[in-house]
């Protein structure tokens, strides 16, 4: 075989395996069941359980928010996010957390916060720190 050959299929092969590894690491949507079997971040979406309300005291801790929300499965758990309260929390209709489940406590490292809007159908991550970035586009309103 000739040199060239064989450096095109070690190249082929990497690229390959590039691609399988990146495939790996896509991640899907897990309920608080399958979040808590698993040692790596998850995302959990569902809906903020509003008869059990919200805790969060600015002046006590501004960095401890918690609540409670019920999964896709109807599993409700309670949510702690090492952050301020996300603006217009209360408005918002659906929930993707991103974190980790200890002692049937989810540790959510990031929300994701579905906003209603006559308009526009935003989505908008909320970090740790409080800082709020729109993550997918608004969509023209029809008239």
């Amino acid at each position: 075989m000739r040199k060239s050959a064989i450096i095109g299929l070690i190249t082929i092969a990497i690229c390959i395996g590039f691609l399988v590894s990146l495939n790996a690491d896509t991640d899907s949507y897990a309920n608080f069941n399958e979040a808590a079997e698993s040692q790596k971040e998850e995302h959990v979406m569902g809906y903020w359980e509003k008869t059990k309300g919200m805790y969060y005291d600015a002046v006590k801790d501004p960095n401890h928010f918690a609540f409670y929300m019920k999964d896709e499965k109807g599993t409700v758990n309670k949510v702690v996010l090492n952050g301020s309260k996300p603006q217009d929390f209360e408005r918002s209709e659906k929930l993707v957390l991103i974190g980790k489940m200890e002692n049937n406590t989810f540790y959510a490292s990031k929300i994701l916060m579905k906003c209603p809007s006559k308009y526009n159908d935003n989505m908008v991550e909320v970090n740790q720190d409080g800082t709020v970035k729109e993550i997918k586009g608004t969509k023209e309103s029809k008239s």
